[in-house]
């Protein structure tokens, strides 16, 4: 585990643990987890299916309450909230890009990006909305909805979509999981140019060792644990 002065971490956990099913028969998914992640740094988890690699990005993005442990993410220590108080403190904080896109079907690709701001306030969210749109090579496609879009497009918004509340940390899980290799490659180049244009943390969830290396520090997940931790 990296150690950095408390003002440089974007994300810390300490023992953090997640068991889920029942009192009589209980599953740990993690099993005491300890992480610093130093602001404005790319971080990646490695680890196969069931490692619980997915399961700790969904504690530490707000998604999911860890069973036990602390967790502090931009300032604000999450085990300290309930549901409302997550939902609150993701806002303006934290961008999730996910495997499966998410986008609202009856929505178009401006309305996808625009209407998250809307409902967080930001009285520029349209004009807001279009301008990272256009940086991710869709102003042409402001008013095309989802069903329109091909896989990498979709992925596109859902980038736009993750930047445009400018937050501190961005959150991917498997973001090339549903496109080719050609697609895969373009959008990882996309989601590292905004990460570099918002000044944020980055924290990618990947089988991909290629996609790992090109973060800062590479961690490897097994059991429910961080058993390795090298920098790139």
């Amino acid at each position: 585990m990296s150690i950095e002065p408390a003002a440089d971490i974007a994300i810390r956990a300490r023992n953090v643990t997640l068991t889920l099913g029942t009192r009589e028969a209980p599953t740990d998914i993690l099993k005491g987890i300890d992480l610093d992640i130093a602001q404005g740094s790319s971080v990646a988890i490695l680890g196969p299916s069931g490692s619980g690699k997915s399961s700790l990005m969904a504690i530490l993005s707000g998604l999911e309450r860890a069973s036990g442990g602390t967790v502090s993410v931009a300032g604000v220590a999450y085990d300290r909230l309930d549901e409302d108080g997550l939902a609150l403190a993701r806002r303006g904080r934290v961008g999730i890009v996910l495997q499966a896109f998410h986008l609202l079907p009856t929505m178009t690709a401006l309305e996808n990006v625009a209407v998250p701001l809307e409902l967080a306030g930001a009285p520029d969210a349209f004009a807001r909305a279009q301008a990272e749109l256009e940086a991710v090579g869709l102003g042409h496609r402001l008013t095309h909805y989802p069903v329109q879009l091909s896989g990498g497009e979709q992925q596109r918004v859902a980038i736009a979509r993750a930047v445009a509340g400018r937050p501190q940390i961005i959150f991917a899980d498997e973001p090339t999981g549903n496109l080719d290799g050609t697609t895969s490659g373009a959008i990882v180049d996309l989601l590292f140019d905004r990460q570099r244009a918002a000044g944020a943390t980055l924290l990618i969830i990947t089988h991909d060792p290629a996609l790992a290396q090109r973060c800062d520090r590479v961690l490897t997940m097994r059991d429910g644990l961080i058993v390795s931790d090298d920098a790139a």
